[in-house]
């Protein structure tokens, strides 16, 4: 009889790999971040009984079921109703200035005659290609603002989600989801135009069925008890950590009421036109001055995909840790299901790259954090699920391979 191994944050106990791409049944789907207190069961991605994986799945009905022709017809119709008659802004874009918000940023207001609003979530630390890619989208001929949150609470949050949830990107995407619908109830522009779903990538599939996000991304009650940032209630943060309550206030889910007063509708541009994030790249490139990094991304072969914040390859490294697949995993499952390489090609540079890990601004980004190496170290190792991991001869190494 084989040895019972306890798997961590409920996945899967049995580990499979996608029959089309390279992604594995672990995949984390997204959840509400400011719910996430660390002890839920992660939802994962889905196989059908052919062992394909639901975004392989879409991939298929992008290419065979979806009328993309009616799609781009709805988001005209769309645009219409709401496109300012008086040169005011008619729809808020959030985004970095990235491949995919320039992308949706710049099509939607020189082919489809919108005004939009760019807001930004700053990040953690910006990198030198991030600064000047988000310099060069402002000036293709797009209004921005940049929202950068208290440094001091945004490195405690930061290090908070990653000593208990081994989740130091959560700040920021917490940010990132609640500053569009944000801007919307402050400027009153009930419109937001967010890039892809993520469904697209192994959430629920029938989460691509609708154009828009989920409420429950951006808004609730505001409980204090009941809402968690880094691992621990709103609450706790200030009683524990005398955090001021009126500092939690950017990281809070909006009040609905506010939102349905001014009628924000909160929508997927991917809904409306096929995404694929290479023609972004393409597009970005000729229409905003977006640039590739000069060298590729730790952890992966690519060189334009989220390269805007120097804690982005720590972030991959941690799904890597947890879930056993890391960013070559992702970057190549979403272009073998965008044809733009073989899975044998992605088989091969998941070997090479996935298990990298990300010395660039590692001591940087403990130092943003606050803690010493050995205290990382001891997160890191102590988030091993014992299904996916085991050690040999004193080096940890995963048990499942797709190659």
């Amino acid at each position: 009889m084989s040895e019972h191994l306890e798997a961590y944050y409920g996945l899967p106990e049995e580990v499979k790999f996608c029959k089309r791409c390279v992604i594995s049944n672990q995949r984390p789907s997204s959840v509400v971040e400011f719910k996430n207190r660390g002890t839920e069961k992660k939802p994962t991605i889905e196989f059908d009984e052919e062992g394909v994986c639901s975004a392989c799945t879409f991939a298929d009905m992008k290419e065979k079921v979806i009328d993309w022709k009616t799609r781009e017809e709805e988001l005209i119709e769309l645009c219409n109703r709401h496109r300012s008659k008086d040169g005011g802004y008619d729809c808020i874009v959030p985004g970095s200035g990235g491949k995919d918000s320039a992308f949706t940023a710049h099509i939607l207001k020189y082919k489809y005659g919108m005004n939009p609003l760019t807001v930004t979530w700053a990040p953690h630390k910006y990198t030198e290609i991030g600064w000047h890619n988000f310099q060069n989208w402002i000036h293709s001929g797009l209004d921005n603002i940049l929202y950068t949150p208290n440094g001091k609470l945004h490195r405690l949050l930061t290090r908070l989600a990653f000593e208990n949830l081994v989740h130091p990107f959560q700040p920021f995407i917490i940010g990132q989801r609640l500053i569009g619908p944000r801007f919307s109830g402050l400027y009153r522009i009930p419109l937001v135009f967010y890039g892809e779903n993520q469904a697209e990538y192994g959430n629920n599939i029938k989460e691509n069925d609708r154009p828009t996000m989920a409420p429950s991304f951006f808004e609730t009650t505001r409980d204090l008890d009941s809402l968690f940032l880094g691992g621990v209630s709103a609450r706790d943060l200030i009683s524990q950590y005398q955090v001021d309550p009126r500092d939690l206030n950017p990281y809070l889910p909006i009040d609905g009421n506010v939102l349905r007063e001014v009628g924000t509708e909160v929508h997927y541009l991917g809904y409306y036109l096929k995404w694929d994030p290479q023609e972004c790249y393409y597009y970005a490139s000729e229409h905003t001055g977006f640039q590739v990094n000069v060298e590729r991304t730790e952890g992966s072969y690519s060189k334009y995909s989220s390269i805007d914040d120097r804690i982005d390859p720590l972030h991959y490294y941690t799904t890597f840790i947890k879930f056993g697949i890391g960013r070559a995993t992702y970057d190549a499952a979403q272009e073998v299901r965008n044809q733009k390489i073989t899975r044998e090609e992605a088989v091969a540079l998941v070997k090479r790259y996935d298990a990298e890990f990300p010395a660039k601004y590692f001591h940087e980004i403990l130092e943003y954090m606050g803690i010493t190496e050995e205290r990382f170290w001891e997160v890191i190792d102590k988030a091993r699920s014992p299904h996916l991991w085991e050690q040999v001869n004193g080096e940890w190494r995963l048990r499942h391979h797709v190659y």
